[in-house]
C-alpha cells in the first residue's frame, strides 16, 4: 500500500469570494460534494439487528457505480481509479490520464458482456505455427495453413459454447470468421466459454494486419503467445509486446512451438533460453501455485504437448476469472503510467513554522511593528505634551519649526517605500507556496503555485485597503483618565510660577509691601514642581503608551494575516486537501490483489516458474 500521509490541513474548503459568489472561485467544489455525499452517507441509519444479510447483497448488486459486476477489491480499485479521474482531470495532463479512462471504457464495456466467456488470441510472429495450433485445439481446420504469408489476415474466431455474439462484436469479428469447434469428445467440456482468437501476424508487412493485432490484444482476457525455435528472441516480440504487458503474466501463456524439429536435449535448451528471456522481460514465471506466465512446448503439427496445452487452457477458463485478472492487470499498468502524477519523495504540507513565517512576513510588508512603534511614540510624546511645561512645550515647537519647516507630522511615504512593501508580499506569496509545494509530484506542486499567485494577484491592494479601514493608531491615541489632573497640576505649577513673578514686581515698582523671601518661594515653587509633574507623567506614560504601541501592532497583524490566509493559504490547503484525496484514491488503485490459483503441469517444463532475475533456472 502507499503511504498517504501527507500534511495539509482540512480548513481550506472554503473560498475567498464575496457573499454574492461574483467573485472567481479557487474551489471547483468537488471536494464539498463528495464531503456532503458522505456525511449523508453517514447519517443513514445502519440496518436492524433483526434484519437478512441477503437484503445488504441485493442493495450492493443494485449500486450503479463502475465495476458492479466484479469482484469487492477489483470494484474498489475501478471506484478508485473513477474518483482518481475525477478529482484529477483540471491539474493532471490529460494525456497522463488518457490511460486511465481508457481502462475504464473497456471496463464499463467488458461488465455489460457475458461473464461466463473467456476469450483468448493466439498471437505469433510469420511462420510460428499459430494458425496450425489453433486448428489443433480446434480438432478440425478452422484456420487457413501454408507456406504463402502472411496465410491469416484477418482475426478467426473459435466459440465453443453460444452467447459470445457480443464479445466478437466487440472485437470486431466478421460474421463469416466466426466458427464452430468439432462437436463430440469429453475434452470439449472443460472448454466451455471458450472463445478463441486466431489472429494476424504481428510481425506482418502488412501495417493493417498488426494494427490489428495491437486492437484485439487490447480486448481479450488473455493470450497465447506462440514461438517457434528460430524466432523466440525476436526483438520485435519482446520489445513490442512481451516487455510492455510483463504486468499481464497472469492471462498470458507463452507456447514454444515446433519442438519436433528438436531432438529432446535441444528443446529444453531452448526452452530454458525462452524462460531466461521472459525473466529479463519482467515477465513473471509462475511455480508452485505462484502467480506467473504459462511456458511450455508443443508440436501443434505431431500434437505433442498439446493435450496439456488444453487441460490448461480449460483450466483457466472454468476459473472464470480471466476477464477480471486481465482487468486487474490493466488497472496495475495504467496506476505504473499515474505514479509520477501522484507519488514523489519527502513530505507534503504546510506546518505551523511555514504558516506563522508568512503571517510575519505580511505584517513586515504593511508595517505592523512600525506602526505599532509609530504608535507608542505618538502616545507617550501626547502625553508629554500635554503634561509639560509651557516654556519646554514651546522650545519643542520651535525646534521642530527649525527641522522640518512645518507643523505637520503627517508626512508623505516615498514611493520607493510603496515598491518595496508590494515586493515583500510577492517574495511572502512566493516562500509560502514554495513551502507547500515540496515534495508534491509536478502536477501538484504546478497547482499550489498557481492557487497561491491567483490569491497574490490583489493581496498588496487587499492590504492596503485594510490599513486605510483599521487607521492610522497614531492619529488620534487615547488619553487616561488622569491625564486632566497632570493637566491641571501642571497649570498650576505655571500660575504659581506667573504669581510669584507678578509678585517680586510689585515689589519691585512699590505696589506690595517689600518681602523677598515670600515671592521667590512661590515661583521656585512652580518652576522646581512644573518639570517634576512633566518627570512624573513620563515614567507613568511608559507601560500604557507600550500597551497601546503592542495592541495597535496585533490589530494590523492579524488584520493582515487574515487577508493572507481567506487568499492564499486557504487556496493552497485545499489544493493539498485534494492531493490528499487523490492520494488516498491511489493508494486504493494500486492495492494488492489476491493471488488467482495457477494451473500448472505439462511436458518438457510446462509448470509455471517464480520470476528470478539470476538467468536460467534449472529444470
Amino acid at each position: 500500500m502507499v503511504d498517504v500521509d501527507v500534511d495539509a490541513e482540512a480548513g481550506g474548503g472554503r473560498g475567498g469570494g464575496g457573499e454574492d459568489g461574483r467573485e472567481a472561485r479557487w474551489d471547483d467544489g468537488l471536494i464539498a460534494r463528495r464531503a456532503a455525499k458522505r456525511a449523508a452517507a453517514g447519517a443513514q441509519p445502519g440496518p436492524k439487528d433483526g434484519e437478512a444479510k441477503g437484503e445488504e447483497a441485493e442493495e450492493e448488486d443494485t449500486l450503479p457505480p463502475l465495476g458492479g459486476h466484479y469482484s469487492g477489491p477489483l470494484r474498489g480499485r475501478l471506484d478508485a481509479l473513477h474518483e482518481l479521474v475525477g478529482l484529477s482531470r483540471t491539474r493532471v495532463e490529460s494525456e497522463a490520464l488518457a490511460e486511465a479512462g481508457r481502462v475504464l471504457d473497456e471496463a464499463a464495456a467488458r461488465q455489460r458482456l457475458s461473464s461466463r466467456h473467456t476469450v483468448i488470441a493466439i498471437a505469433g510472429a510469420t511462420g510460428s505455427g499459430k494458425s496450425t495450433l489453433f486448428n489443433a485445439l480446434a480438432g478440425v481446420p478452422v484456420s487457413e495453413t501454408g507456406l504463402r504469408r502472411p496465410t491469416t489476415s484477418a482475426p478467426i474466431a473459435l466459440s465453443w459454447s453460444e452467447g459470445a455474439a457480443g464479445l466478437l462484436d466487440r472485437l470486431a469479428v466478421p460474421g463469416r470468421l466466426r466458427r464452430k469447434p468439432l462437436a463430440g469428445g469429453a475434452a470439449d467440456t472443460g472448454l466451455q466459454g471458450l472463445v478463441l482468437i486466431d489472429l494476424p501476424d504481428h510481425d506482418s508487412a502488412v501495417t493493417a494486419h498488426r494494427d490489428q493485432v495491437d486492437r484485439v490484444l487490447g480486448l481479450v482476457d488473455g493470450v497465447i503467445w506462440v514461438v517457434d525455435p528460430e524466432k523466440y528472441a525476436d526483438a520485435a516480440l519482446h520489445e513490442r509486446y512481451l516487455r510492455p504487458l510483463a504486468g499481464h503474466a497472469e492471462v498470458t501463456f507463452v507456447v514454444l512451438n515446433q519442438i519436433d524439429r528438436l531432438g529432446t536435449e535441444a528443446a529444453d535448451l531452448v526452452l530454458d533460453d525462452l524462460r531466461r528471456l521472459l525473466d529479463e522481460d519482467g515477465v513473471a514465471l509462475g511455480e508452485h501455485g505462484e502467480p506467473g506466465a504459462t511456458v511450455l512446448a508443443v508440436s501443434a503439427l505431431t500434437g505433442d504437448g498439446v493435450p496439456e496445452l488444453r487441460d490448461m487452457i480449460a483450466g483457466f477458463v472454468q476459473e472464470h476469472t480471466a476477464p477480471e485478472r486481465r482487468l486487474a492487470a490493466d488497472v496495475d499498468a495504467a496506476a505504473a503510467r499515474l505514479r509520477p502524477a501522484y507519488l514523489a519523495d519527502g513530505r507534503a504540507g504546510l506546518d505551523e513554522r511555514a504558516r506563522d513565517a508568512f503571517t510575519d512576513r505580511l505584517a513586515v510588508a504593511v508595517g505592523a511593528q512600525a506602526a505599532g512603534e509609530a504608535a507608542e511614540r505618538v502616545w507617550r510624546r501626547g502625553a508629554i505634551r500635554a503634561c509639560g511645561t509651557p516654556w519646554l512645550r514651546l522650545y519643542r515647537w520651535y525646534e521642530r519649526l527649525r527641522a522640518h519647516g512645518s507643523t505637520d507630522p503627517h508626512l508623505d511615504s516615498p514611493v520607493e517605500d510603496e515598491l518595496t512593501a508590494r515586493q515583500r508580499v510577492e517574495q511572502a506569496v512566493r516562500i509560502v507556496a514554495d513551502e507547500a509545494s515540496r515534495g508534491l509530484p509536478t502536477p501538484w506542486a504546478q497547482a499550489v503555485r498557481e492557487a497561491a499567485a491567483r490569491g497574490a494577484e490583489g493581496l498588496p491592494e487587499a492590504l492596503d485597503e485594510l490599513t486605510v479601514t483599521l487607521g492610522d493608531p497614531a492619529a488620534r491615541p487615547p488619553r487616561p483618565a488622569w491625564w486632566p489632573a497632570a493637566v491641571l497640576a501642571q497649570v498650576v505649577m505655571t500660575l504659581l510660577q506667573i504669581f510669584g513673578a507678578l509678585w517680586l514686581v510689585g515689589q519691585i515698582v512699590g505696589v506690595v509691601e517689600p518681602g523677598l523671601l515670600p515671592p521667590v518661594l512661590v515661583m521656585v515653587g512652580g518652576i522646581v514642581g512644573g518639570p517634576l509633574v512633566e518627570w512624573a507623567c513620563e515614567g507613568a506614560v511608559k507601560g500604557p503608551a507600550k500597551r497601546y504601541g503592542q495592541e495597535a501592532e496585533r490589530r494590523l497583524r492579524e488584520a493582515a494575516a487574515a487577508c493572507g490566509r481567506a487568499r492564499v493559504l486557504d487556496p493552497v490547503a485545499a489544493e493539498l486537501v485534494r492531493y490528499r484525496e487523490v492520494r488516498e484514491q491511489y493508494a486504493t488503485v494500486v492495492g494488492s490483489r489476491p493471488s488467482a490459483r495457477i494451473v500448472g503441469g505439462g511436458r518438457g517444463g510446462t509448470g509455471r516458474l517464480g520470476a528470478t532475475r539470476t538467468g536460467v533456472r534449472g529444470r
